[in-house]
């Protein structure tokens, strides 16, 4: 049997594979989709302007693009070492910390907002020093960055974790061996070289920090942000009354889903 003859019987023994998956996999996108098109649809019948002029709605988009910016800058600062250590070292108790860090994606919202609760709550000692103090960690902004930074800071370690253990090695110890020092190194070599990972988890962060709803609920209902305002809206007028304040939220994840597409084909100092 000729080569080329050999390749047809392999193309068509794999069509029907090939259907049947692309058949399967089209059920889920249709899924994906469908909702996106029909609350679209819906809100072309909505005074979206006007609900979104409202002071409750104002201050709800002001609070989240107050505090999710604030808690992507805690996650980053502390997040991206913290990445780099996970990538590079090892030590007793690292399966731990790499737990630690996953278990807030893993847990409800919910459960992250009442494990938030035991420690800065108003009637545990730290939540009421900070009380008596003049600065509540719970039913403030304050408590609001604590529950986004809380669920979305594992965001930006894994994915910078991910660009870190793609560096090359021999490039950090080059740079050792012409006399730089280890935090000369990471600034000028390995956070260059992970940097569309890292902006990417920073993206991510952000994104997830603006949505958090569960936590934020937990840990300060009031003030609200975008997602707890649209919980409210929903309680007192349905669906109909989160269509502006929820597209909003999806105009700012389309924008952040751009943005991280476009971070990922960032070329890289390796790749130049």
């Amino acid at each position: 049997m000729s080569l080329a003859s050999e390749t047809i019987r392999h193309q068509g023994s794999r069509a029907p594979a090939r259907l049947v998956a692309g058949l399967l996999g089209g059920l889920l996108v249709a899924g994906f989709a469908l909702p996106f098109v029909a609350f679209l649809w819906r809100a072309g019948s909505v005074a979206l302007w006007e609900t979104l002029a409202e002071p409750a709605t104002r201050t709800a988009i002001r609070n989240s693009l107050l505090t999710a910016p604030v808690a992507t800058g805690i996650a980053t600062a502390l997040g991206v070492p913290l990445a780099y250590v996970l990538a590079r070292a090892s030590f007793v108790g690292k399966r731990v910390v790499e737990a630690l860090v996953i278990l807030p994606l893993v847990v409800p919202p919910v459960v992250g907002g009442a494990l938030l609760l035991s420690v800065v709550g108003r009637f545990t000692p730290l939540g009421a020093a900070a009380a008596s103090a003049g600065v509540p960690l719970t039913d403030s902004l304050l408590g609001v960055i604590l529950a986004q930074t809380f669920v979305a800071a594992p965001f930006v370690v894994i994915t910078a974790r991910a660009g870190f253990a793609a560096v090359d090695e021999r490039l950090e110890q080059a740079s050792r061996s012409l006399g730089h020092g280890p935090i000369a190194t990471f600034t000028n070599v390995s956070l260059p070289l992970a940097r569309g990972a890292i902006v990417a988890g920073i993206v991510l962060t952000f994104a997830r920090a603006t949505g958090e709803f569960g936590a934020t609920m937990m840990v300060a209902y009031n003030p609200r942000t975008m997602p707890t305002q649209l919980w409210v809206a929903f309680i007192s007028g349905g669906i109909d009354a989160i269509v502006p304040l929820a597209v909003a939220l999806l105009t700012i994840t389309l924008a952040v889903l751009a943005l991280v597409r476009r971070v990922a084909r960032v070329p890289t100092v390796v790749d130049a």
